[in-house]
Order: C-alpha cells, then sequence, then structure tokens
C-alpha cells in the first residue's frame, strides 16, 4: 500500500494531489452495476462474496478513484441481531418494527455467525484487488442503524418513532443502542481482522436530533466504536451529517478523519474541526446532475483549500444519488488528477 494516497493522506504524508473516492460509490450511477442489477437482486449481490468483491471493485476500474469501499449495507447488524429484513425495490424494510412491539429487546439476539458472509466478501476483495487499492470498511452508527430499526422502513427519513425514544423512553434507548453497539464493534474489528486499510462510521441522520442531545446520548456508542477499531491498528473515518457546529466538539481521539456534509463550507468546517483531525468531503452530489461547465466551476473552488490542506480526502458531502450520469462521476475523478494543487 506504500503508493496509495489515500493512505498516505490519512497517516498524514504529504502528497502531489488529494484522493478521491465516493460514498456509495459501488452503484447506483455504474452502468456496469445496473448491468449486474438485472440479472441479480441487491441481496443476491451482497451475499456472494465473489459477486459482492466484483461490485466492490468496479469503481476502481470504472471510474478511476483511489479506495474501494465494501459493498455492503448498513442494515446486516439489525439482521445479525434478529430481525428480518428484505431488501425491496423501494428500499430495505423490516419485518417488524421495534415501535410495533410491546417489548423490542426480546427479539433482538445477537447472532455474528449472520455476518460471516461479509468477512469472506472482504477476503475475496483483498485476493482479486490490485496491491495498492485500499479497502475501506464501514458500518451504520449506532443512532442512524437505530433509526431505521424503530421505523421499520427507510422512505420517512424524518424517522419521528425513532427520536421520539430518545426523548420518551431513554432507558429504553440506552438498551437498544447498547445492543446495536456491542454488535457493531465485534464485527468493526472483524472487517480489520480481515484486512480493510480504513474504517467509516456513517451517521447518516445525526442532524435529526440536537447537537446537544446527539453528544450526551449518542456519541458515547459511536467513541466505543471508533476506540476498538483505533486500537485494533485501523484509521477511522466518521461521517456525522447534519451535526453542523457540532463537529467543533469532535476530539482527536473520537476519529482520525472527519467527513464533513454539504451544508458546511469546507474551509468553516476546517476552521471548527479540531487540527489534528483530517477532513473529508463535501461535494453536494447534486451537483454531479447538472452540467459539466457548471461542475467544473464549482470544483475550481476547492483548488485554494487543497493546496493549503494536506489532511483532506476529496468526497461528497453524502453518497451518489440514482440519475447521475456516470461521465459527470468520472470528470470529477479526472479533474482531481489533472489538476495542478499546487502543493510544495
Amino acid at each position: 500500500m506504500a503508493g496509495s494516497l489515500f493512505l498516505k493522506t490519512l497517516n498524514g504524508v504529504k502528497t502531489e494531489r488529494p484522493p478521491v473516492w465516493f460514498m456509495r460509490q459501488a452503484g447506483r450511477v455504474l452502468p456496469s452495476y445496473l448491468k449486474l442489477r438485472e440479472q441479480f437482486s441487491f441481496s443476491e449481490l451482497m451475499q456472494s462474496p465473489q459477486l459482492a468483491a466484483k461490485v466492490t471493485l468496479l469503481p476502481v476500474d470504472d471510474l478511476g478513484v483511489d479506495a474501494a469501499i465494501l459493498f455492503s449495507d448498513i442494515l446486516v447488524i439489525p439482521a445479525a441481531l434478529g430481525m428480518k429484513l428484505e431488501f425491496t425495490d423501494s428500499g430495505p424494510r423490516f419485518e417488524k418494527a421495534l415501535k410495533d412491539l410491546s417489548d423490542p429487546l426480546s427479539i433482538l439476539n445477537p447472532d455474528a455467525s449472520k455476518l460471516e458472509y461479509i468477512y469472506k466478501a472482504i477476503d475475496e476483495v483483498l485476493r482479486i484487488k490490485q496491491s495498492d487499492t485500499p479497502l475501506i470498511g464501514f458500518c451504520g452508527a449506532p443512532f442512524t442503524t437505530l433509526c431505521y430499526m424503530v421505523q421499520g422502513l427507510s422512505s420517512n427519513h424524518t424517522f419521528p418513532d425513532a427520536v421520539t425514544l430518545l426523548y420518551k423512553n431513554k432507558a429504553l434507548a440506552h438498551q437498544l443502542l447498547s445492543r446495536i453497539t456491542d454488535l457493531s464493534i465485534e464485527y468493526a474489528t472483524n472487517q480489520v481482522k480481515h484486512g480493510i486499510s480504513a474504517f467509516q462510521i456513517f451517521e447518516t441522520h445525526a442532524g435529526l436530533i440536537p447537537s446537544e442531545l446527539y453528544f450526551d446520548m449518542i456519541m458515547p456508542y459511536v467513541r466505543k466504536i471508533s476506540a476498538a477499531v483505533m486500537s485494533a491498528g485501523c484509521p477511522v473515518i466518521f461521517l456525522p451529517k447534519g451535526l453542523g457546529t457540532g463537529i467543533k466538539h469532535i476530539k482527536p481521539e473520537d476519529t482520525n478523519f472527519l467527513s464533513i456534509d454539504w451544508q458546511t463550507p469546507i474551509e468553516e468546517a476546517r476552521e471548527m474541526v479540531h487540527p489534528a483531525i483530517g477532513i473529508q468531503g463535501n461535494l453536494d452530489p447534486r451537483l454531479l446532475l447538472a452540467d459539466q461547465a457548471t461542475i467544473l466551476e464549482t470544483l475550481r473552488k476547492y483548488v485554494s483549500f487543497g493546496s493549503k490542506h494536506q489532511d483532506w480526502i476529496f468526497n461528497l458531502g453524502h453518497g451518489f444519488i440514482a440519475g447521475i450520469p456516470v461521465e459527470n462521476a468520472k470528470l470529477v475523478v479526472d479533474w482531481i488528477k489533472q489538476t495542478d494543487w499546487k502543493r510544495d
């Protein structure tokens, strides 16, 4: 991995340009992925180590990104806790939502063996990938995972029942968060044992609650996962989407890099985030729906930032969205690679 710009940046080594990868890069916009989806369901692609490994590496070949991220889903943790999950064309759906159960804890019985197929996928990725391609592992942060478990489906992203739970029954919320966290730690550290290069914690819905409540109730669980991964010798990237000015309270022991959403200007984020923490982000994914001249105009604004800050990984403020032309995604990668970043 000595030649990996992504790993050099994570480790504080100066590079000629920022590394680039995208969240949700292994699907949605790639014609090669969409062709596979004509033959296989999302579950089939994810649960076959050979197919999952193939999809994981498609963006490296098709887009030229500097890192691969494991093709999987954050909801494998609830499934391994005993919740019956179906991936439908309209998104994931649980057979029974926790909000509909009188005793939600009664159905949560962790079975770590249900995650074995993911470790096999990691092994297969490492077997077939180029030696200088880093592999990023991940899990959902406890609050975001809880939101889906309580609500039962992904169509309402305000998750009213999950948010209500934090206010109405904190004791139960803490019990649920603890179970999610315990299994997530086992899952994360096993990914490290199988050879991932970095680990990202996805807190997609941090912005649903006040940052004070987030740090009081949720952040202690994130810290447990992060500490376990760091202790295992693997760098951590944390994405707390919507946390706003709360990012200034993230500490170096919480994460190595902080992924910034598109709501916060990158320069302002750098000023707020602890100087010992690198940052990742933060292009608005919806920009990639625009014409290429508009995209390039926005990208050029990053040059002054990238020339001053070596501890920066270029990414989106969140994941790819459906409908983005693949040529626009490729345009961004090519531009990152071809631009003179004016680094000494």
